[in-house]
């Protein structure tokens, strides 16, 4: 280790300690210090690790969370970015406050922004990369969909011989020759029988013959067993597949693995892919089935604002981060299962961190949300002009509608709320504010750290 490396190293983890220690904590600062003083030390921190990419729009903390989680039944030794903090300095954070074993062979699992992996790449040797889909997210940050992927791949290039681990469900990433041996998890558990997606759905152009790709089987979006009526492209092999699926609930969902019963304790068809893309890295790390589903089956998982449940005066509090038309679809389909009665509340923020194009809001069906079984429905944050004329246009009824801009007088309407649950869907910087104003009030220890 170099001179310059060790004392970046130092500084780095001085102010690690000293902001969990004296402050509210911050997993950005501490790297960021460490990068100023060694722009390349990401290369010495790394060195000793098997590392394992997980990146794509929606999905990626859950997936990191779980494929850690599996990855544990078998080694001591596991590193992680567990905040959320998924740029260079958040990763590099998490090289600094790693907690190795003297034993068992270091892993990193790193969750990293798609802009990003390139960055990360340059410095680390990663062993595989898990891809979880590429949706319409933040166009002031990533532009279109092919876009985003090229970001991806920018990164994927540095390491020819990483396996890639993706969603073959997700016609992009079959889309492009790669000299990496490739692994595809998707579902087929359904009959097949021809259908299209919707006609505003992205990612539907067959990439060889530019003709609209169809589906045997479709799950979601643009996800599905597709192929193309034109030429012979075709969703690819699945080596891991959903096989059936049980039964869904708001707060679990129960279905099979190659055949392998499986329970996750949270809602909704998204976390199943999540779970899919975990289980198909602990097969590749040749764990048991059994283990894999034993850890996908455990409850002591809180991942921040990803359908985590908050007590709050009694009340069951879901905290659900929202970004993208396809991912928000995807939660009010969820919460549509819900049989009881429950109340919601959606915040809007437009800060960077947030993406500050607003229109995605349109695009998610609001219209299909049970508003006879939802007594109260509250618009807030800092664009709650915009998301409570989306809600009015939806439908919502006037007398069970209210807005607020702070989150503090969102957390007290909250309180007020006629019914048990309350559902919260909310962009990233209002998840970090309405979670700061839950630890001020102590209903959680602490807010997201940033």
């Amino acid at each position: 280790m170099s001179f310059k490396s060790s004392v970046a190293i130092a500084a780095g983890r001085a102010s690690y300690w000293f902001l969990h220690n004296f402050l509210h904590g911050g997993t950005a600062l501490p790297g960021k210090i460490t990068l100023a003083l060694d722009p390349e030390v990401l290369q010495t921190l790394s060195k000793n690790y098997e590392v394992v990419i997980i990146t794509g729009t929606n999905g990626k903390t859950l997936t990191t969370a779980l494929t850690v989680k599996v990855l544990r039944t078998k080694y001591t030794n596991v590193l992680t970015n567990p905040s959320g903090s998924n740029m260079k300095q958040g990763i590099v954070t998490a090289f600094l406050t790693a907690h190795k074993t003297k034993s068992g062979k270091p892993l990193a699992v790193l969750e990293t922004d798609e802009a990003n992996v390139a960055l990360i790449t340059r410095y680390v040797n990663p062993s595989a990369f898990v891809l979880t889909n590429i949706f319409r997210d933040q166009m002031d940050r990533y532009g279109e969909i092919y876009t985003t992927y090229d970001k991806i791949l920018a990164g994927i290039r540095l390491a020819p011989k990483a396996t890639i681990i993706a969603n073959g469900d997700a016609p992009i990433f079959n889309s492009k020759e790669l000299p990496n041996p490739v692994i595809y998890y998707g579902f087929n558990a359904e009959k097949d029988r021809e259908q299209m997606a919707a006609p505003n759905t992205d990612g539907l152009l067959c990439p060889r013959c530019k003709k609209i790709l169809h589906y045997y089987q479709l799950t979601y979006s643009n996800l599905g067993k597709y192929y193309c009526p034109n030429c012979d492209f075709k969703r690819p092999d699945l080596k891991h597949q959903v096989t059936k699926i049980k039964e869904q609930t708001p707060t679990s969902s129960t279905f099979e693995i190659d055949a392998h019963p499986v329970t996750l304790h949270i809602g909704g068809t998204y976390n199943i892919y999540n779970a899919l893309a975990a289980y198909s890295v602990g097969r590749h790390f040749d764990i048991d089935p059994k283990l894999i589903a034993q850890a996908l089956d455990s409850k002591d998982e809180k991942i921040f604002g990803r359908q985590e449940v908050i007590s709050i005066d009694g009340k069951e509090v879901t905290l659900i981060l929202v970004k993208n038309p396809v991912g928000l679809d995807q939660v009010l389909n969820m919460i549509k299962t819900d049989h009881d009665p429950f109340s919601l509340a959606v915040l809007l923020n437009a800060n960077y961190a947030d993406g500050i194009d607003t229109s995605w809001i349109w695009d998610g069906r609001f219209e299909e949300l049970p508003f006879e079984r939802i007594p109260s429905v509250l618009a807030g944050g800092e664009r709650y002009r915009d998301i409570a004329f989306r809600l009015k246009v939806a439908g919502v009824p006037a007398k069970n509608f209210e807005e607020r801009e702070s989150l503090n007088a969102v957390l007290e309407s909250i309180k007020k709320m006629p019914t048990e649950h309350v559902y919260v869907l909310a962009t990233y910087t209002a998840v970090l504010q309405l979670r700061k104003a839950m630890a001020a009030q102590d209903y959680i220890k602490e807010g997201m750290e940033q």
